[in-house]
């Protein structure tokens, strides 16, 4: 390799764990994780000679004071802790698993997964063109929040926060050129059954929301389906994750989903925006259905129709220092329920994120970051519900550890 280009590769490996491609993300086998010898290797000298198996803790905490409707708490919190192994069995078949440690262990009735498990998945690659991937898989949706590692999200859009992301399916993928993947995906639409994510006696809000009422019956066939579709130009500084799909909620009741994430990547700034839509039959996130529960006169297992949500992201990472990452993020969301006059554009969330990072060692894949998170969201009068906003400031610390 000439002088200059290892020159290059070096700047990029330093920027690796600032990349939202790197590091574990949440699908396939997560991006390149960079040479970081493991604890094992440094301290017991063990020399790795095969990538069958790696393993890896995402461990983040922090000190937090948390403002609500000009009340103040603090805590010191647990933000993620999640154990990650995958490998290489041979050049072609792959594995991934990567668990939560602090969340719930009982299996869902449709895949008999626990939630806690994000990712169980074998992969085969069939040559550089064509791959398949089945067991538990992180959907292949779009947009750049949704595929960064959680350890590495300070807040979530509403959007994102409320999909159930991981669910057990298959999938296979195309590569034309070494710059361009496609993808389609079929899985489960939820990990639980209707019952355990709806209810038994599930029911719909009719055109008087108060007083009229559909009865739900559930599919024989809850899937859902993803198009996506991957793209690299202009030497990887322009990358594109974009995807729709369909998603089954009941027997006659779909959500549509589409979602768009560009991204400009470059040596010290990385600069993405992404574009999250969802129509929803049956309401999937729940945000409407969880908040308009007065509407339905309180009662039970009352959920709304043709929900619409839209969500706009924007985040940035600038590498101002060596070693130093300034990371912003906004986000600007709309729900709404045309087919009712006082619901429609009835709520509009705002979230903001300002971040200082540090990384104290080179080679390890450790931040330090002090922290401001806010929330707001606005409703209109009608809806009858009250405003409300949380403001956030966190010192903690982020730490992929490579164990082996």
């Amino acid at each position: 390799m000439k002088v200059n280009n290892l020159l290059a590769a070096m700047s990029l490996f330093l920027c690796l764990p600032l990349t939202a491609r790197a590091q574990g993300n949440n699908t396939g086998m997560g991006g390149e994780d960079d040479n970081t010898p493991s604890i094992a290797e440094r301290v017991l000298k063990l020399e790795k000679k095969t990538d069958a198996f790696n393993l890896y803790l995402n461990f983040a905490a922090a000190a937090r004071a948390t403002e609500h409707n000009s009340t103040w708490k603090g805590a010191f919190v647990n933000r993620q802790l999640r154990l990650e192994i995958k490998g290489h069995v041979t050049d072609k078949l792959f594995y991934r698993l990567r668990q939560h440690l602090n969340s719930g262990y009982e299996p869902q009735g449709e895949d008999n997964f626990a939630k806690a498990t994000d990712m169980m998945m074998v992969g085969y690659t069939f040559n550089p063109k064509w791959e398949v991937q089945a067991g538990k898989i992180g959907q292949i949706w779009g947009g750049y929040e949704y595929d960064e590692n959680p350890l590495f999200i300070y807040q979530y859009c509403d959007f994102v926060g409320h999909m159930e992301c991981f669910v057990a399916g298959a999938q296979v993928t195309f590569k034309p050129t070494p710059t361009q993947e496609f993808g389609l995906q079929i899985t489960d639409s939820h990990n639980g059954t209707f019952e355990q994510e709806y209810a038994k006696e599930a029911k719909m809000a009719g055109p008087n929301f108060a007083t009229d009422r559909e009865q739900l019956t559930p599919s024989n066939i809850p899937l859902t389906y993803i198009a996506n579709w991957n793209g690299n130009f202009f030497n990887d500084r322009l990358q594109t994750r974009w995807a729709w799909g369909l998603q089954t909620q009941a027997k006659g009741k779909y959500s549509r989903m589409l979602s768009l994430g560009q991204r400009l990547n470059l040596p010290k700034l990385q600069w993405y925006i992404d574009y999250y839509g969802a129509v929803d039959e049956l309401d999937r996130l729940r945000i409407a259905s969880g908040e308009l529960t007065s509407l339905v006169n309180n009662e039970k297992d009352v959920f709304f129709g043709n929900v619409h949500y839209n969500a706009l992201v924007s985040e940035a990472n600038w590498q101002f220092a060596p070693r130093c990452n300034l990371k912003l993020r906004g986000s600007y969301e709309t729900t709404s329920i045309p087919q009712y006059e006082a619901l429609k554009n009835y709520r509009k969330y705002y979230s903001y994120v300002a971040s200082l990072e540090y990384f104290p060692i080179k080679g390890q894949n450790l931040r330090l970051f002090l922290a401001y998170m806010g929330q707001k969201v606005d409703y209109n009068q009608a809806c009858g519900l009250s405003d409300y906003h949380i403001n956030k400031f966190e010192l903690g610390l982020m730490y992929r550890i490579k164990c082996y």
